[in-house]
């Protein structure tokens, strides 16, 4: 059917100007919509910017890296009677040769050891966290470096006295001054600062990310050297001590779609050679892909719960054409006494519709880009409005408008002109 533009034009224009008629009535038509469509797209902003940084942190682990780390057996942190005790879990340097040897999948792998100490520069102390590994950590965590460099090969074969401070604890230290070149003294060894780095220090479900928001990098060799595999701690009255090798494993795989099978064989072949479940091996994929998985779920729930309005909205719209179709049927009879087609009054009462519905429409966009601002001004939670929703939030809304107009549309044009003309 073709529709010439000049006639299409003065329909609309014709449309526009009857809704004029009724200036308050035609906004309070358009509320339900403007207020369903701002709801869908405010909601969906939310829940992008709730999952969007947890998603973020999950990604910087690396969608390629297993992680591996150390925990300590149920029984053994429960058998606390002794005053003196020692506690023997944990991954083993044994480990990595095992895992690299037999396990072609495996890139390459990333030993860490930790120990809790303090670091002191000046009059300034800090509880850290000494994490001995190796040039490759920084290849697998991906964490920007803001001054100086990296640990080298270099530094693990000669067992440099040197570390990498996270820009969390280089600013508790030294405030605005710079610290590369400088020295820190952590427990009873000096270190020359060679770098800083930025961390994360977050956890994200159930697995830890690699780094803390305190942490001096050095290299094992040195860790070793300073600090062995045995702890020592007095804590409520009873003296513990630990024999620990290797707290973290990083593991590398040389292709994505191995992740989960190589997973599978680590954990086989920790469970043949540690008799205790003394560590956790975490996917940063698996993980990635149920939050993503969530995040899905938890947007459709949003935008359901929002789209109802719009449903309110489209039926605000029906009730309101019926009327107008009642007040105006003499309107109608005077046309199709005139000669007017039936699809002709249809057009014209879908287009007031699509009118009401797109200038509601757009009046919503406008909602639900300025309440996530707010939001982020005032709470300080992050929203990530998307151009999804906007054009989504739009076309649902027009097609409520479309949908809820047929029904007045057709009941007008189908009126009687005789019965039309005799109404008062």
């Amino acid at each position: 059917m073709f529709i010439h533009p000049v006639r299409f034009f003065r329909d609309i224009q014709l449309g526009i100007k009857n809704l004029m008629l009724h200036k308050l009535r035609s906004l309070l038509t358009m509320l339900g919509l403007v207020f369903g469509v701002g709801s869908v797209i405010a909601m969906l902003a939310v829940g992008e910017g709730a999952s969007a940084e947890a998603l973020n942190q999950i990604r910087k682990l690396g969608s390629r890296n297993i992680i591996v780390s150390a925990q300590k057996p149920s029984e053994e942190q429960s058998s606390a009677n002794t005053r003196i005790r020692i506690s023997i879990y944990g991954l083993l340097y044994d480990d990595v040769q095992r895992i690299a040897e037999t396990i072609p999948t495996v890139n390459r792998i990333v030993p860490v050891k930790s120990i809790q100490n303090t670091g002191r520069m000046g009059k300034r102390t800090l509880d850290m966290r000494i994490v001995g590994t190796n040039s490759a950590w920084f290849d697998l965590v991906d964490r920007p470096v803001i001054a100086g460099r990296v640990i080298s090969p270099r530094d693990e074969f000669d067992k440099s006295n040197v570390a990498v401070l996270t820009e969390h604890g280089t600013r508790r230290l030294m405030a605005t001054e710079s610290v590369v070149g400088e020295s820190i003294r952590i427990g009873a060894n000096y270190y020359e600062i060679i770098g800083v780095v930025r961390s994360e220090g977050a956890t994200e479900g159930s697995m830890q990310t690699p780094d803390q928001q305190t942490d001096a990098y050095i290299p094992l060799s040195t860790a070793r050297e300073h600090y062995g595999d045995l702890f020592s701690q007095m804590k409520s009255g009873t003296f513990i001590r630990e024999l620990v090798e290797l707290h973290q494993l990083i593991i590398e795989v040389d292709k994505e779609e191995n992740v989960e099978a190589t997973a599978e064989a680590v954990e086989r072949m920790l469970e043949i050679f540690h008799k205790k479940k003394d560590y956790n091996v975490s996917v940063p994929l698996a993980l990635l892909r149920q939050a993503e998985a969530t995040k899905r779920t938890f947007n459709i729930v949003l935008g359901s719960i929002a789209g109802i309005s719009l449903l309110v909205g489209g039926i605000g719209i029906m009730n309101i054409m019926l009327a107008s179709v009642t007040e105006r049927t003499r309107e109608i009879g005077i046309r199709r006494a005139i000669g007017a087609k039936q699809r002709q009054i249809v057009a014209q009462f879908l287009i007031e519709t699509v009118v009401l519905s797109f200038s509601g429409g757009l009046i919503g966009i406008g909602l639900g880009l300025l309440i996530p601002w707010i939001i982020t001004q005032v709470v300080k939670m992050p929203t990530v409005v998307s151009l999804y929703s906007l054009t989504l939030s739009l076309g649902i809304s027009v097609s409520v408008g479309i949908i809820f107009g047929i029904y007045p549309a057709m009941r007008a044009a189908r009126l009687d002109p005789i019965e039309a003309l005799r109404h008062e």
